[in-house]
């Protein structure tokens, strides 16, 4: 990571390239989110990255979102004290390859965003994924994986949207592509609750389920007038979900991968065969076993995570490192429905 570099005046313009400076021009009179200093209402993003040229191009889609460049520098301006410059509403961090004083780092920014309330986005190869993964767990950080220009914008629009505002120069079809995401994902979180409440098409004919955290499922013995508890159906054989696992992923041998693309499905099956094979799941071999490019399947973890379906659970000993789980709940309804497969499931193994 290379020393701090010039920070540019911002205000002024100093340092801009005249495209940024066009795009401030162009959207400086329309007002967005919160006044944060200097007298604007725009959302003000500082920008640290150690490519020139990739601070450039963000510099350009962060103003082509309406947002107040309020400073950019390489990486080592930004964590090389704990203090480090004031962080403004958006964090725009690009670290493709990481150390572990980097990593230490960026759990300090993480903290300080988390205190601040500014909004963190970070960008990470593959191959530094699961060490980023493991430091950032204080924040609403959103990570992106070597990602497009398209991917960031959507970053954007997610950031807006928390704010209250949004994406002037997003396309119709990102758009699209981002509302999609929360309603799929919307719809998978209502049908596992229905089907783990009982209310759904695929209930059993049994009393109805109620999840309340604990390992059995309540109900009142007729004869005596007492809470008993009725054991739920186990975890299905992890051979049986690998099998499936492979037999979808067999499709892309004779079709285009994207047409069968249903990563949050592919995602809850990966998890429920290593929940019942008693094995952690990182977040880069979690993004591999969803089939979609890793920065689309962090945004489906994300989204996942939050409609309570997955969780984030820290390595005892290793604090540096997380590893991805179904949370209770999830696992109860991936239960009760290979349960209702019952015994043509089986003849699958």
């Amino acid at each position: 990571m290379g020393q701090a570099a010039k920070q540019f005046d911002y205000a002024n313009g100093e340092g801009q390239s005249p495209r940024v400076v066009e795009m401030r021009d162009r959207v400086q009179d329309r007002p967005f989110g919160r006044v944060q200093d200097r007298g604007t209402s725009a959302l003000a993003v500082s920008i640290f990255a150690d490519r020139s040229y990739l601070r450039a191009e963000m510099e350009e889609d962060a103003a082509a979102a309406g947002l107040r460049i309020a400073q950019t520098a390489d990486l080592g301006n930004l964590l090389a004290t704990d203090a480090g410059p004031a962080l403004g509403d958006l964090v725009l961090v690009d670290c493709p390859v990481i150390d572990g004083a980097e990593l230490a780092a960026l759990a300090r920014l993480d903290l300080r965003a988390a205190k601040s309330g500014s909004q963190l986005v970070v960008s990470t190869s593959i191959g530094s994924l699961d060490d980023v993964f493991g430091c950032l767990d204080q924040s609403e950080v959103q990570i992106l994986v070597t990602p497009s220009r398209a991917d960031r914008v959507i970053a954007l629009g997610r950031t807006l949207a928390r704010a209250g505002n949004r994406v002037r120069e997003l396309s119709e079809e990102d758009r699209l592509a981002l509302l999609r995401l929360t309603e799929q994902v919307g719809q998978i979180a209502q049908r596992l609750e229905a089907l783990s409440s009982g209310s759904g098409p695929a209930a059993g004919q049994g009393s109805a389920f109620r999840f309340d955290g604990s390992d059995e499922e309540a109900r009142l013995d007729e004869g005596t007038d007492r809470l008993v508890r009725a054991a739920r159906p186990p975890l299905p054989d992890p051979r049986l979900v690998r099998k499936i696992i492979r037999q979808r992923q067999l499709r892309a041998r004779f079709f285009e991968g994207d047409l069968f693309a249903d990563p949050a499905w592919d995602m809850l099956l990966d998890l429920t065969a290593a929940r019942a094979e008693h094995v952690r799941v990182s977040v880069t071999s979690l993004c591999i076993a969803s089939g979609v490019p890793p920065t689309t399947a962090l945004r489906w973890i994300g989204q996942m995570t939050d409609a309570g379906l997955l969780q984030r659970v820290d390595d005892e000993t290793d604090r540096r490192r997380a590893f991805i789980t179904l949370t209770d709940k999830a696992a109860d309804a991936m239960a009760r429905y290979f349960a209702e497969l019952g015994a043509s499931a089986a003849a699958l193994v």
